[in-house]
């Protein structure tokens, strides 16, 4: 009796310590940590924390602190949903964003949380604040109407009426007399957004950038588009002037005075993007990155320092053949911090403010961001990731050592869950190019078992796959559901050099295709790959090759294409960004019509015959839903089994958390369903 006993505690325990499949649900119980804010005196690190509330649908963000030394974290804001922390110079109070009043507004609070304070009061609302360094001045965003302002005078009640007006009007057409009368999401009002500047109690406000531009514009992705002197007394920011912004993607740095007049605009040399304007501690320097050609919104992001007492400016990346995706200054004004995407991770390099070679900081197998230096430059705080683990908060020494992680909020929730490492490998793939990939296997996979194959293709197509977790396309829940998940990083991918980048460029479904194809190749000669189950899947440029796949292979037994571009000539009359097409196909379908029919998969419907899950969200104005729309329309009239799913409340991306559940089970059940072993045949 007691050795059965004993083997029955055994199982039990046996079975307890088994660990669950990640999935979406697991996924949406995790803390999603960022905005990361070193105290002035370097002791404490405050921090975002978005959760979800599935139930609710929402996903509220609250502000937390940990000790530098180490120590739990905690939370200190529940109210309101709150964000961006930043420290003033004492390090006695945290500024931050909060809609815990009336819309979002600027508040102050101890470092505890504790006598939170609001300083705006503007009824267009604040938000992307910073601190001026000698802790008088604020500066923030509000989206105004400029017709409501003379000079830099923001006219409060001028505003409100304008705002109470249309909430009232019961006609809510919209008249446009140029482009970029939407974007992304969202339909161009009347209102622009400017940068303002208060005292650090709220008063004396004063708009910096008054007028009908867009201050800073529309992002290209990457740090704070505007950034204030050490001497408190300039800002520099991002702002493009061209007439016709739909097709130019040539912003400019400017500065003006913290106490407003003519701003001055200080790059233009070239045609590209200038961005992410950070002046050096000693006020000698102003470093940015910058773009050389028009309109292309991946060329690469280069390291820019203008010498501000000269103008002089000096290229520190000239032979560096990778993207500056962020710019941190030693706190001495000597050295600057970059991280870069380098083959599917971002790393942390090093060069001197006089220029040099580039030397790397911190190397692993993560990829990290948020880099920031205590006052004396000994200590470096930051947040890192891997494809296995979403982002912690680290502290290191700049003299080496190892790093100690700061924070654990998702390690209790992590441990309960199969999750797998990354593996990569190369493949040779078109032009004898080298194509990196990525591969998550799934929970207690075994080598002797045949496995149903996903390959998963990233969107761009100037974009990739990494070391990195995502909240979308999540590897770990496709894993989980049984499939060795694939992830190819083929032509026109960021991080394995400019030229890489560029060969998509006017070439759409061609080498990319085939990279893609000889990863295919390669996966279907492993042992653990069943061949006769593959499921390929993307989004965006992503769904623009799945639905060229259906008119130019048959390999696969089930697609999912999202947001995908089916019919090039209509996309482009519907999209927004029109530069990017311009750059794409080398213009518009009127002047090169040949590469427009030469790549849109609406010309090889006859071919269609994949099973095709068909997602898209209907006020996505990147890619139209409408493309979606005419790909399933296509498919039913071809007979071939598909299905439509289509989000009247989402964009680009599915956003909201129910229907993120929606998503990933409806893409699961799909993949599934189609991959299904065959069955044995029939005994004789």
């Amino acid at each position: 009796m007691f050795r059965f006993a004993a083997v029955l505690a055994l199982c039990a325990a046996s079975v307890s310590a088994q660990k669950l499949p990640f999935t979406v649900e697991a996924m949406l119980k995790l803390s999603r940590i960022g905005e990361p804010a070193l105290s002035p005196d370097g002791k404490i690190v405050a921090f975002t924390v978005q959760s979800v509330d599935v139930d609710a649908n929402s996903k509220p963000k609250q502000i937390w602190a940990v000790p530098v030394a180490g120590g739990t974290p905690v939370q200190i804001t529940r109210d309101g949903n709150n964000d961006r922390p930043k420290w003033t110079p004492d390090s006695k109070r945290i500024i931050f964003t909060s809609t815990r009043g009336e819309g979002s507004q600027v508040w102050s609070m101890d470092p505890d949380g504790l006598s939170p304070k609001q300083i705006t009061t503007i009824p267009t609302e604040a938000s992307g604040h910073l601190l001026s360094p000698d802790g008088k001045k604020l500066v923030f965003l509000s989206s105004v109407y400029p017709e409501c302002e003379t000079a830099a005078t923001f006219d409060a009640a001028c505003n409100k009426a304008r705002m109470d007006d249309e909430a009232k009007s019961k006609v809510k057409a919209r008249s446009y007399t140029s482009l970029l009368y939407r974007h992304w999401n969202q339909w161009q009002t009347k209102r622009r957004s400017h940068l303002f500047v208060s005292d650090i109690d709220g008063t004396n406000l004063k708009d910096l950038t008054p007028g009908k531009r867009d201050v800073p514009p529309f992002s290209l992705g990457g740090p704070d588009d505007y950034s204030i002197s050490q001497d408190s007394a300039e800002v520099a920011f991002v702002m493009n002037v061209e007439a016709d912004l739909a097709t130019s993607t040539n912003s400019d740095i400017f500065v003006v005075s913290m106490g407003g007049g003519e701003a001055k605009r200080i790059t233009g040399t070239n045609a590209g993007a200038d961005l992410s304007p950070l002046y050096s501690p000693d006020g000698r320097w102003l470093a940015y990155r910058s773009q050389e050609r028009a309109g292309f919104e991946s060329d690469r992001w280069r390291l820019i320092v203008l010498e501000r007492a000269t103008g002089r400016t000096r290229d520190l990346t000239e032979g560096f053949d990778r993207p500056v995706d962020s710019i941190t200054w030693s706190p001495d004004s000597a050295r600057l911090f970059i991280t870069t995407e380098d083959r599917g991770r971002h790393t942390l390099q090093l060069i001197a403010v006089t220029g040099g070679g580039m030397r790397s900081i911190i190397n692993g197998t993560s990829s990290l961001d948020d880099v920031q230096f205590s006052k004396d430059g000994k200590t470096l705080v930051y947040t890192e990731q891997s494809g296995s683990r979403p982002n912690e908060i680290y502290r290191a020494s700049s003299g080496g050592g190892t790093p100690v992680a700061l924070t654990h909020l998702n390690d209790e929730a992590l441990s309960q869950y199969q999750l797998t490492a990354l593996e990569e490998f190369w493949t040779e793939g078109a032009e004898g190019s080298r194509v990196h990939s990525f591969v998550v296997k799934p929970p207690g996979f075994r080598s002797d078992t045949k496995y149903p194959v996903l390959f998963l293709i990233h969107g761009g197509p100037q974009g990739a796959w990494g070391e990195s977790w995502t909240w979308r396309w999540n590897a770990q829940v496709f894993a989980a559901a049984g499939f060795v998940v694939v992830m190819p990083n083929p032509r026109g991918s960021t991080g394995y050099g400019q030229k890489f980048t560029d060969e998509v460029s006017g070439d759409w479904g061609g080498k990319a295709f085939n990279d893609i194809m000889a990863v295919v190749d390669s996966v279907a000669k492993q042992p653990y790959a069943d061949a006769d189950r593959f499921a390929a899947a993307g989004g965006s440029y992503g769904g623009y090759m799945v639905d060229w796949m259906l008119g130019h292979t048959d390999r696969f037994k089930a697609f999912v294409t999202h947001a995908g571009v089916y019919d090039l000539r209509s996309m482009v009359g519907e999209t927004e960004e029109l530069w990017f097409a311009q750059w794409e196909f080398k213009g518009m379908p009127w002047s090169e019509p040949e590469l427009y029919t030469k790549w849109s998969p609406s010309y090889f419907v006859s071919n269609f015959k994949t099973p095709t899950l068909v997602i898209h969200g209907e006020q996505d104005f990147r890619v139209p839903f409408g493309q979606g729309l005419q790909l399933f329309t296509a498919l039913q009239l071809q007979k071939v089994p598909s299905k439509l799913l289509v989000y009247p409340d989402e964009g680009h991306w599915v956003q909201k958390p129910q229907n993120t559940v929606l998503w990933y089970h409806s893409f699961i059940d799909w993949v599934t369903e189609w991959t299904r072993p065959k069955p044995p045949p029939p005994a004789q």
